[in-house]
């Protein structure tokens, strides 16, 4: 029994041992930095939302009507853009269109972009560059077109704003960026970083299991072997004595 838990401890340790040190770099990574860093909340500046228009205000119908649009679902909200019905029509398109005239809004430009970054963030930092994407970054994770504006501060923030609202629909910073990757290695999937079932996160729960289970068998042995030892040499004290 010795002989064989000590094998199989010695070489799928060998195997797995870096996967379950990442595990645990990884588990200290997300439990101290709290998930509210992460997610930039203490970036989000805090201001009033305008209130809903009280008249002036097409209704659903006849705002995707003006827009062209067939909705099946519309929601009205305030943005620093202005008032905007949000329609979506059968094939699931999202169109946004303004609430006064029905025209569908024009996407921001850069400055108005970065204006707009700026009046939602609080900090030490600055909006500096803004770049658009037609097609989203997998870190955005929201769908594109979308407007980023970073920061200068120190934890290199970015927003990610919605070119017809100016909304920011995500943030991300280089804390972000580290949770992220011990993330990735926690489930050993480095593609998307949402699939926890995958054949890699498996196969080393599986092998990392004998490991333990051999583990505790050669700490039980040794336990044991102590124990005796101990054992002995006090029936050799009192002997002695």
């Amino acid at each position: 029994m010795l002989k064989l838990s000590t094998q199989i401890h010695k070489w799928l340790a060998l195997i797995v041992g870096l996967q379950v040190l990442g595990w645990v770099l990884g588990g200290v990574v997300m439990t101290v930095i709290p998930i509210e860093r992460v997610r930039s909340e203490h970036h989000v500046a805090e201001f009033q939302r305008q209130a809903l228009p009280a008249s002036g205000v097409l209704d659903h119908r006849a705002a995707a009507a003006a827009a062209g649009v067939e909705a099946v679902e519309a929601t009205l909200k305030t943005t620093l853009r202005g008032t905007v019905w949000v329609l979506k029509d059968a094939a699931g398109g999202v169109h946004t269109v303004n609430a006064i005239t029905g025209r569908h809004m024009t996407p921001m430009a850069a400055g108005e972009a970065r204006q707009l970054a700026g009046a939602q963030y609080q900090g030490r930092g600055q909006p500096a560059a803004a770049r658009w994407f037609a097609t989203a970054p997998q870190e955005a994770g929201k769908p594109g077109p979308l407007w980023r504006v970073d920061f200068s501060d120190v934890e290199k923030t970015s927003f990610y704003l919605s070119p017809e609202t100016g909304e920011v629909v995500s943030r991300r910073s280089n804390v972000w960026r580290l949770y992220d990757a011990f993330w990735r290695i926690h489930i050993l999937d480095f593609q998307a970083g949402e699939n926890f079932n995958n054949p890699l996160i498996i196969a080393a729960a599986a092998l990392t299991l004998p490991v333990v289970v051999t583990g505790l068998i050669l700490l039980w042995i040794r336990l044991g072997r102590d124990w005796k030892g101990a054992r002995a040499r006090i029936r050799a004290a009192r002997a002695a004595g």
